[in-house]
């Protein structure tokens, strides 16, 4: 479920070229904070999934809500599997 969401998201995500210095940027829409610089593309894609990743692991940590993505809901994982 998780690989699956990773690859979702990275589909979704735009990048840029910046004007001053060539590099690309790269973010993922609806993901807040999730974005990556780098001054090839292949690398800003690697960040960009980097990035993912960890905001990935730091919201199920803290038990923040994650967007739903093509149906796929991670927020499923921080829920008791038997209810007390």
């Amino acid at each position: 479920m998780l690989a699956t969401y990773l690859k979702k998201a990275m589909e979704m995500a735009n990048y840029e070229i910046i004007e001053d210095d060539h590099s690309y940027w790269g973010e993922i829409p609806n993901i807040q904070g999730v974005w990556a610089n780098h001054e090839t593309l292949e690398g800003c894609r690697n960040e960009l999934q980097e990035a993912l990743s960890d905001w990935i692991a730091l919201r199920l940590s803290l038990g923040l809500e994650i967007p739903i993505l093509d149906g796929i809901d991670l927020n499923i994982i921080n829920k008791p599997l038997i209810s007390a």
